[in-house]
């Protein structure tokens, strides 16, 4: 008991409780259910966001969709990222309930901290995965039904592969040391489902190297993300690639960034893309080379909130991807 005591104590200076967030506000029954789904961290919703929208934006470019279009492809797939990145937060935390009361970040989430059980959880998530298909749904309402219905049946194909590994991830901690590459399969599928959203189908030789760029993404930023939890990982026995890469981690994850420009670089090529759409790649692989080189993996607080400020990579490409499209449509126009 005393050692356990100590551990305690130790993860406790570690990990000080968090700080109050805007969640405080709405009445204790509310509270766990907002903090399970991560409703003060938008970080996730941008990282599951942003290859949606590359993907969006660069088929309505390919295809000289009207902007408006564009737009309200957009907007659905933010929405949606907000949905299903909320249902895989109660999915993993289902998953890993005992995971994450051993680990000093998580042991404050609601089903670690016994404030919600499994059951209310589960409960929770049944009307946000009615609420994903109701929106995968409203695609496309205004092509004939026929098409509508073999669209529907695409997307649906796409989208539940990508939901079987949103509840294979967690238990990937268990088995490989490898798990961030099973939630980069799964969370960046938005890369393929934004092109067949728009245009009914998937250029894969277009496609293919975007969603492998944004999975190489993902593993370095959620690697860095995930080293502040090294030494409760090797004293719980999961795996990770933070435990993998070790002191080499630096160099490793400036390969992954490299690699992932570089595919994004190359879709971009086979799209058509002009000079905006590469500058904004360019400001975004500017931008993990100065995260990566200034982030402390030593410190928890960077780790966490490096999280964050990888989102800003995803931006930089969208708004290069973007800002080709919207120049590409005026030109058309005159």
């Amino acid at each position: 008991m005393e050692g356990k005591s100590a551990i305690t104590k130790q993860q406790l200076q570690n990990h000080p409780t968090p700080a109050g967030t805007w969640v405080d506000y709405f009445p204790s029954n509310i509270r766990p259910y907002l903090y399970l789904v991560r409703a003060d961290r938008p970080a996730g919703t941008l990282l599951l966001f942003y290859p949606c929208a590359w993907s969006v934006t660069m088929t309505c470019y390919a295809l000289s969709v009207p902007i408006a279009t564009a737009w309200t492809y957009v907007g659905f797939f933010l929405l949606a990222s907000l949905v299903f990145r909320s249902a895989g937060c109660v999915i993993n935390d289902m998953w890993d309930k005992n995971i994450d009361a051993a680990v000093s970040r998580t042991r404050t989430r609601p089903l670690a901290a016994g404030d919600l059980t499994r059951s209310q959880a589960f409960i929770f998530l049944i009307p946000q995965l009615a609420l994903g298909v109701w929106l995968f749904m409203q695609l496309n309402a205004y092509r004939s039904v026929i098409s509508h219905l073999l669209l529907f049946l695409y997307l649906t194909i796409l989208g539940l592969s990508s939901l079987g590994l949103v509840v294979l991830y967690p238990a990937m901690k268990r088995v490989t040391d490898w798990p961030q590459a099973v939630l980069a399969m799964c969370f960046n599928w938005g890369a393929l489902l934004g092109a067949a959203a728009v245009a009914g189908a998937v250029e894969w030789k277009v496609y293919i190297p975007l969603y492998v760029g944004a999975a190489c993404w993902t593993i370095e930023y959620d690697t860095s993300y995930a080293r502040q939890d090294m030494d409760d990982d090797l004293k719980n026995g999961n795996h990770s690639t933070t435990i993998v890469f070790g002191d080499r981690i630096r160099p490793i994850l400036l390969m992954f960034s490299f690699v992932a420009c570089s595919l994004v670089a190359y879709a971009g090529i086979l799209n058509g893309h002009g000079f905006p759409y590469f500058i904004g790649v360019a400001l975004g692989a500017l931008h993990l080379l100065r995260l990566i080189a200034r982030i402390d993996f030593n410190n928890k607080e960077s780790c966490n909130a490096s999280l964050l400020n990888n989102a800003w990579f995803g931006f930089w490409v969208w708004a290069g991807a973007m800002t080709d499209y919207l120049l590409k449509m005026q030109l058309d126009i005159l």
